[in-house]
């Protein structure tokens, strides 16, 4: 029986709290009889249901969205530097292979007259991350959605990531990284704002 992405984005929207999805429990277990295993041996017996709550978190992405995440962390300042909140912890899964991509993602903005909770900003990746993914747009979508909700100078979001579809499958580079990058008003017209940004990020935290 063949199932589109959109019939399994479905199955994936209920949450964990309701439980394992009956449709997903039901399309794992014949993945399982497709691959040559035995769905009904003792290893794999919970695993459908497992599966099921997996996905649920995997794709919980899709039932948020920015303005209501932001809504009640946004504040009026009157500051006009740079704001960076770096090495975000990032982890997603790729949508042509939904296998995982991980890594970290640099997130910065000058405010022109509102900021965002700090913790917000990492909960925006953490949305778009967890929906099927390609990298460039999780980084464009970062940070378009920032510039909708505050409308700031500029911003800019860095995302490097390591793809398990190239290190497990394919041309099995390991230790192979993949950084994209999205530069809205001044980080994207102004290069000084822009190297400014990229010497902060490639910092360390020790300052070295």
């Amino acid at each position: 029986m063949h199932h589109s992405l959109a019939d399994l984005e479905l199955a994936a929207s209920e949450s964990e709290s309701d439980g394992p999805n009956q449709r997903i429990v039901e399309l794992t277990r014949e993945l399982l009889t497709e691959v040559g295993e035995d769905p009904e041996r003792d290893g794999l017996l919970k695993t459908p249901e497992r599966v099921s709550r997996a996905w649920s978190d995997l794709t919980s992405g899709y039932r948020m969205n920015a303005k209501e995440l932001l809504n009640d962390a946004l504040f009026d300042v009157t500051y006009d530097e740079m704001v960076i909140v770096k090495d975000i912890e990032l982890f997603s899964l790729c949508e042509h292979h939904l296998l995982p991509f991980y890594g970290k993602a640099h997130v910065a903005y000058i405010p022109r007259n509102k900021v965002i909770g700090l913790s917000k900003v990492a909960r925006l990746v953490d949305m778009f991350a967890r929906r099927l993914q390609v990298q460039e747009r999780l980084t464009r979508q970062v940070a378009d959605a920032i510039q909708e909700a505050i409308n700031p100078v500029g911003v800019g979001v860095v995302c490097e990531a390591r793809h398990l579809c190239m290190m497990m499958r394919g041309v099995e580079k390991q230790h192979s990284a993949t950084i994209t990058s999205a530069m809205l008003g001044d980080f994207r017209d102004n290069h000084k704002t822009r190297e400014e940004f990229l010497a902060l990020v490639s910092r360390r935290s020790n300052g070295a």
